[in-house]
């Protein structure tokens, strides 16, 4: 029961959220799925590794998917989603622990600048 109230919560939370807190939300699950993977390699469950890495791979992608070209810092941002996937790949292949890292502090970084841009729109 108390399971079904927290998915309903969730949903909720989803389906009422804003697009800026919607992209939050990917940050944030892009970055809980590199720290479970990150878990799983220390304790070499491959498996787990990989399937959390591929989690945080899809949510790349959409964050890829949602850029809007009409603002030329979409550009800027496909760089860096591209270059954080190619890195997520490599984790990947590699079972690197090192090459994930990189690839979490980037979207630590985009996520950290994602809350100042926010930040920065609601004191406007």
């Amino acid at each position: 029961m108390a399971l079904n109230a927290a998915l309903a919560y969730q949903n909720s939370k989803v389906q009422t959220a804003s697009k800026a807190d919607l992209t939050l939300m990917l940050y944030e699950g892009a970055i809980k799925f590199c720290n479970i993977a990150l878990l799983a390699l220390e304790k070499n469950d491959i498996q787990k590794a990989n399937t959390n890495i591929i989690k945080a791979e899809r949510v790349i992608y959409e964050l890829l998917a949602t850029l809007d070209f009409k603002y030329p810092v979409a550009k800027d941002f496909q760089v860096v989603y591209n270059y954080i996937n190619n890195k997520l790949i490599q984790a990947n292949i590699k079972k690197s622990s090192e090459i994930l890292e990189e690839a979490l502090a980037e979207i630590r970084d985009m996520r950290d600048m994602w809350k100042q841009i926010m930040a920065a729109s609601k004191t406007k």
